[in-house]
Parts: C-alpha cells; structure tokens; sequence
C-alpha cells in the first residue's frame, strides 16, 4: 500500500506549455511526489505514493478553477485515470479489511494478512471488531 507508483505522462509540455508543467512540479513537491522526465524523451511521469498522488491531483483540480486558460485539464485527466488501477491501494487498511471481512466472514488471518500485507495484531483487531457488530 505505502509502495511508489508512476503514471506516464506523454509529451507533457506540448500540451500544456512549460510554465504549467514548472507549476505542477512545484505542486507535486509539496505532496511528497516528483514530476520528472522520462530520461531524455519528450515523455514525462509522475512518481510517488498513490494517496499522495491522489492529493496533488485534488490541488490541481483546484488551482484549474483559479486559472482561466485550463492548462491542468489534460494532466488531471491522465492522472484521475491512471488512479483508477490504484484503487486498492488508496483505501486505508482500516477499511480494506472490514470489507474483506464482511465480503467473506470466514476468510483467515493468514489470508487477510497476505492480501493486505497487514501485521497479525491490525487482522486481529480488525477480525475482533468485526465479530462485535
């Protein structure tokens, strides 16, 4: 859950401009995330953790509503479709476990351990909670 992902990012700065892609990049370093080129292409990529990831794209939708010109529109694009793969990895664990427990009431701890890469006392806990309702 915690691991880096990269979304590509094509020809970034033939279709926003380079100011914008400056912009972003200082967007993106405020969320612990790094807007870069792809070695010496055109192409650009966006790595970091998905939640974070999730959060620039979120200020970035923002500062679209401040700017007349629309220059974010296609990096929000590429970024909210590329999060869709992640999905699992921007739910907390928390919530990926009791909806794994409820999915399947007899699941074990060992299974719930190995889908979420979770420690034994999170799925106990979790499991305990879970009983109680």
């Amino acid at each position: 859950m915690n691991d880096d992902i990269t979304i590509s990012l094509p020809s970034l700065i033939h279709r926003i401009g380079r100011e914008a892609v400056k912009h972003a990049q200082g967007i993106a370093t405020q969320y612990n995330c790094e807007l870069k080129r792809v070695r010496r292409s055109r192409n650009w990529c966006i790595v970091g953790a998905a939640v974070k990831i999730q959060s620039c794209t979120v200020h970035l939708q923002a500062e679209q509503r401040l700017m007349a010109d629309g220059a974010f529109r296609y990096l929000i694009q590429k970024l909210e479709s590329a999060l869709l793969q992640y999905a699992d990895k921007l739910e907390p664990l928390d919530a990926k476990l009791i909806r794994l427990i409820t999915d399947n009431p007899a699941i074990t701890l060992g299974e719930l351990m190995q889908l979420t890469q979770c420690s034994v006392t999170e799925a106990r806990l979790v499991r305990f909670q879970a009983d109680s309702w």
